[in-house]
């Protein structure tokens, strides 16, 4: 069990690292931009600027989504078999690589990922014991498993940003997912005295 709870909060930490790192990234490319007014430089330089941000966020980025392919399926899986299912996963993406290219890999694991968590939120919000959460709040379980979609969906966003229709879908799926995860984490304890109150049946005043 202790065991289990290293691996979790390790798991937690080196996720929330990444997403700092690039967080960091993305500020600082979006004040860059403005203030050195790429917009207003010619093509090639702008293609460049792109190219350059692309490199810096590349590695921080491939990062984050091997975390995700370990984070999810350790919902689902003990940890020998979350081991065994991680090898799989990318030996899959190196062949994937090998066959297309190295954004045809990280796209699999990513689809992967999202279908593993559709599974985990459904199975979340039809209160499945099954799940491995450190926490037993059914909102909780639920938010986590929000979030969780919410972050899979975001970074599967800057592969198809090109694409406006889909990249609105995403941006909305995220948005609603991360916000709702938010809410329902924050205020398990508040949702939960709510959900009581409306089921249980109300007594006649004497």
């Amino acid at each position: 069990m202790r065991a289990k709870t290293n691996y979790d909060f390790y798991l937690i930490v080196a996720t929330t690292v990444v997403l700092f790192i690039i967080s960091v990234i993305c500020i600082y490319g979006m004040f860059y931009f403005k203030l050195a007014e790429v917009n207003q430089l010619a093509a090639a330089a702008k293609v460049n600027y792109m190219n350059t941000m692309n490199r810096v966020l590349a590695p921080f980025l491939i990062a984050l989504i091997v975390l995700l392919g370990i984070c999810v399926p350790k919902r689902l899986l003990p940890t020998v078999w979350l081991n065994r299912f991680s090898v799989l996963l990318v030996l899959c993406a190196v062949v994937a690589g090998f066959l297309g290219d190295v954004h045809m890999s990280l796209v699999l694991v990513l689809v992967v990922s999202l279908a593993l968590q559709v599974v985990v939120l459904v199975m979340a919000c039809a209160g499945s014991t099954e799940l491995n959460f450190e926490k037993k709040s059914y909102w909780v379980r639920v938010g986590s498993s929000l979030l969780h979609l919410g972050l899979i969906v975001f970074v599967l966003d800057f592969f198809f940003y090109r694409y406006l229709t889909l990249h609105l879908m995403l941006f909305w799926i995220t948005t609603v997912s991360l916000s709702l995860g938010m809410v329902f984490c924050f205020y398990a304890d508040s949702f939960s005295r709510l959900l009581q109150k409306k089921t249980t049946p109300a007594t006649d005043k004497q």
